[in-house]
């Protein structure tokens, strides 16, 4: 018998190999670049910083050295608050590390109800839905609620959650100049009457710190028959009489029809949030794919959240200090010459904006082999083009704290060349 009748259900030998007419990760190449020129001018990857380990809400080991952490958004100071640590623990020993599954299905624990009933109580709202983070909240709420022959307007500084919102779903994208009442007006007067419009704002915009006029935008919207959404994210905890953010601090909240928030900034953990009052909320959840599609946060997670947003209805002390610290780093830094993102400390992130990437880079070096942490920011994540050293305060920052920051503001400052 032949080798081939012996095996009369042999397969072909496999093709040969035949490479793929484009390369998809060529599209990479000029980021690869300009990341190894970087790194051959001799600049530790700002990219890649490693927590060796943290001991404070305002301190950690880099590169084995003690060093300021003053590159984080833990603005109110929580992830080390003992209350908050030890109902995580608590929910780690009564539901175990995770959830195994969607909120729509078996991912529901108590403590999802009780984050969502903290937040109500916060917010004083009677709709609040938990998302994994704050990008999905963003990501769910713009893509459900603006269909098909609706518009969504947004800043064109939006973040880029926002803008991700809009490109998940099917609506028609109009964007305003940058905190532009006029442009808003003019942009929502051009819209068809009939339709339906969800303008999006932001309190505090992450990049320079600035603030919206959202009193002014809201009544414009309200003018031309829209919904707006307000992200709240760099303002929970500490803007306003409850710490509700900046619709709450211009007096605008009863015309705001939805605020997003985060969990990874104030709160102190992760996770993602919307909080409304209007009667129809709840549909929300049997609508968005970015809800029903994902597993739900670890109790251990939503417990921790539902600890510190119970701390901050009441952290008046906190919220003074952290105003405090902004506003004493603002004019220590503009007082040494720097040139800064925003003319008064507007909220708890201060931006010193740099000539170009080496500067930057070279400038964020000698803070950090200094013993300072803070991010280094740049296009495409800036807005028109500038590369910036961004510091986010937080309420736990002593006072010996920020007058060594601003020694090694100066003198990195003088050596790099940015001041006299």
């Amino acid at each position: 018998m032949t080798e081939a009748a012996a095996q009369p259900h042999a397969l072909p030998a496999d093709p040969a190999p035949v490479a793929p007419d484009r390369d998809l990760m060529s599209k990479f190449d000029g980021l690869i670049a300009e990341r190894r020129a970087l790194l051959d001018s001799g600049v530790t990857d700002p990219f890649a910083i490693v927590m060796e380990q943290v001991k404070s809400p305002t301190e950690a080991v880099i590169e084995g050295r003690d060093t300021i952490l003053l590159g984080t958004y833990n603005y109110m100071g929580m992830t080390f608050d003992p209350d908050v640590i030890a109902a995580g623990h608590a929910a780690l020993d009564r539901f175990g590390s995770g959830t195994n599954g969607s909120r729509m299905l078996n991912g529901t624990f108590q403590d999802h109800m009780e984050v969502e009933q903290a937040l109500r109580d916060f917010y004083g709202t009677t709709g609040a839905i938990v998302f994994s983070t704050g990008y999905m909240a963003n990501l769910g709420m713009i893509s459900t609620l603006a269909g098909k022959g609706d518009y969504v307007i947004l800043d064109a500084d939006s973040h880029a959650s926002i803008y991700d919102g809009c490109k998940q779903g099917v609506a028609e994208i109009v964007r305003f100049r940058h905190n532009s009442v006029e442009d808003l007006d003019k942009r929502l007067g051009r819209l068809p009457k009939d339709a339906g419009k969800l303008v999006v704002l932001e309190g505090v915009y992450s990049m320079l710190g600035d603030i919206a006029p959202l009193k002014e935008m809201v009544a414009v919207a309200r003018k031309h028959g829209a919904m707006v959404l307000s992200d709240e994210a760099h303002s929970m905890g500490f803007y306003g009489p409850n710490g509700r953010g900046v619709y709450e601090a211009q007096g605008c909240e009863g015309d705001v029809d939805f605020i997003v928030g985060t969990f990874s900034k104030s709160v102190g953990t992760v996770g993602g949030f919307c909080v409304s009052n209007h009667p129809k909320f709840e549909a929300i959840r049997l609508a968005c794919r970015p809800y029903i599609f994902t597993a739900s946060l670890p109790p251990s997670v939503v417990a921790t959240a539902a600890a510190s947003i119970r701390k901050l209805a009441t952290a008046t002390a906190k919220r003074a200090q952290l105003w405090t610290n902004a506003r004493t780093l603002h004019a220590g830094l503009r007082q040494l010459g720097f040139r800064l993102g925003t003319e008064q400390a507007d909220s708890a992130i201060i931006a010193v904006i740099l000539e170009d990437q080496q500067q930057a880079a070279m400038m964020w070096q000698a803070l950090l082999h200094a013993g300072l942490y803070v991010n280094l920011a740049r296009p495409p994540a800036t807005p028109a083009g500038t590369f910036l050293l961004r510091c986010s305060l937080c309420a736990e920052h002593t006072p010996a704290q920020i007058e060594r920051v601003l020694g090694m503001f100066a003198d990195a400052g003088r050596a790099v060349g940015v001041i006299a």
